[in-house]
């Protein structure tokens, strides 16, 4: 048997599943030492090079040699760094060196400490989770692309992360790239202006897993919408998994081409909201173990209720606690740790829009008819704008329920409204003070 020939198949098989970079860097300095009917001995030429085929690839050489034999051989590896003083001759088309474009590191591009066994499930993140799982089970699948939506700080980015790490351990072979919006653009940007925008393709497009967070930001952005449509299409056609994250549904953000926002809701669309005290108690636990530290179950409870917001804050607060115990020597008093967390951090998702229109109506002296009915006249335009920003922002509401609320009014009006006064804010004096002396009302 040709040992050469015979594992030169096995190669082009392989060749054809994993990235061209992962090839170059693991296969090229392999050779087949041996096969016979019981067993297959690879040639690598450092214990370092053997180590990593066998986490990364045995059970796709397995596979492979299988596919190529039709025997299930064992695989065995034999170091011999004497032998490897050329190449073996494999024909490299189509290869696209990634040359100066800022990439993540494609050998293991994911941290290893977001996993789905330590994410953290509670009431108001179960679905996610259930659909994260189910993506992990059949990747490309079940639910292509997942859209992930919520607020800064509750976990979207870990779910995330816990899919492609899942997925990685099941299939080390997989080509899995990640990247925050900012950095794909930036990636987009660079491959124009160095002229590689063939190398740009190649890195995202070849991927059989694509995970983006904060996908929001592209918008507004033409160019990189444009060629993240034509991205889409292609890994979705050849059923690679997409995984994306935003802090609103994909109808709620603004300048978003209708077609990539048709294509977002065409996958299954799940929000995290913020944790419930049960869930926002398993966190602290979690946090304290990870640090290798101890907390009173007391302190943890004092921590949870006071802290209703994002996980981050939530963090925060702990260390602050675990700090003062260092520092001290002794564990203080539950009367102290309450003053120093200060006033429970009220979940603002909770605001009673009913709240917000009368606030309205008073601050401007305007009748609840006039606020929510057809009229359109001038002096009515602000107070409602004010009211379908602050339902949104304060109440948490979903445009479709503000709409329904002021009388009936469509998903874009409520979008135009809301985007009117998040801009004019930023620079109108008189206007920032009337939403903010309305917010304090909302507070007192």
């Amino acid at each position: 048997m040709d040992n050469n020939k015979e594992w030169g198949k096995i190669l082009k098989i392989i060749k054809g599943q994993i990235n061209i970079q992962n090839f170059s860097t693991w296969f090229s300095q392999t050779s087949l030492h041996q096969i016979n009917d019981e067993r297959l001995i690879i040639s690598v030429p450092s214990a370092f090079i053997k180590g990593e085929l066998i986490r990364r690839y045995d059970n796709l050489i397995s596979s492979t040699t299988k596919q190529v034999t039709g025997k299930h051989l064992s695989v065995e590896y034999l170091i011999n760094s004497s032998k490897f003083t050329k190449k073996i001759p494999i024909k490299e088309e189509g290869i696209f060196p990634l040359g100066n474009i800022k990439t993540a590191n494609i050998q293991n591009p994911l941290n290893p400490k977001f996993t789905l066994e330590n994410f953290m499930v509670g009431f108001t993140n179960n679905l996610a989770f259930a659909a994260a799982q189910a993506v992990v089970q059949n990747p490309g699948v079940s639910y292509n692309p997942l859209f992930i939506y919520g607020q800064s700080g509750v976990g979207k980015t870990h779910l995330m992360l816990g899919i492609g790490n899942a997925l990685l351990s099941k299939k080390p072979y997989y080509k899995v790239v990640y990247a925050p919006s900012e950095k794909f653009m930036n990636d987009f940007v660079d491959s124009i202006q160095t002229k590689k925008t063939g190398d740009f393709r190649q890195k995202y497009r070849s991927c059989d897993i694509l995970l983006i967070d904060d996908i929001q930001f592209i918008s507004g952005k033409d160019s990189t919408q444009q060629e993240f449509f034509h991205l889409f299409n292609e890994l979705q056609n050849k059923n690679s998994q997409l995984v994306f994250t935003s802090d609103r549904p994909p109808n709620e953000i603004v300048k978003l081409e209708p077609r990539l926002q048709s294509r977002f809701q065409g996958g299954l669309m799940v929000d995290i909201q913020l944790p419930d005290f049960d869930t926002r108690v398993a966190i602290l636990k979690a946090k304290i173990k990870e640090r290798g530290e101890f907390l009173d179950e007391e302190y943890i409870k004092i921590i949870a209720e006071t802290v209703e917001s994002n996980t981050r804050e939530l963090e925060g607060k702990l260390i602050q606690i675990i700090q003062l115990i260092k520092t001290t020597g002794n564990k203080p008093e539950l009367d102290y740790i309450k003053k120093l967390m200060g006033k429970p951090h009220t979940n603002t998702q909770f605001l009673d829009h009913k709240k917000v229109l009368a606030e309205i109506n008073q601050y401007f002296n305007i009748r609840m008819a006039d606020l929510t009915g057809p009229r359109r006249q001038k002096e009515l335009v602000i107070p409602r704008q004010i009211a379908m920003f602050l339902m949104y922002e304060e109440c948490n509401l979903p445009m479709e329920r503000i709409g329904q609320i002021l009388g009936g009014r469509d998903h874009t009006t409520i979008l135009h409204g809301i985007e009117k006064i998040r801009q004019l804010s930023q620079r109108d004096r008189e206007l920032q003070r009337l939403v903010l002396e309305v917010r304090q009302g909302l507070i007192s």
